[in-house]
């Protein structure tokens, strides 16, 4: 498996629009750690998984908890 890769995200659901948002993939063990960033906000989040899953797979799941942590700010904001 990959060390570290850096790239940005290729999946965006509706919720995120044309937003880029950073992917970073660093193995720990038999694990992936995937955390994901808006420049915009400079909101992060991680997750964990097993390193047999696919970088397509641990992205768009990094992105989905990234979205739901964006919405509940932009909640809290209204």
């Amino acid at each position: 498996m990959r060390a570290s890769n850096v790239a940005l995200a290729g999946y965006h659901s509706p919720m995120s629009g044309t937003d880029n948002y950073i992917i970073e993939f660093v193995q720990i063990g038999t694990s992936i750690k995937v955390t994901a960033i808006d420049p915009r906000t400079m909101t992060e989040v991680s997750i964990v998984g097993a390193a047999q899953y696919s970088q397509d797979f641990l992205g768009r799941q990094a992105v989905k908890k990234l979205e739901y942590v964006l919405a509940k700010k932009r909640e809290e904001g209204d």
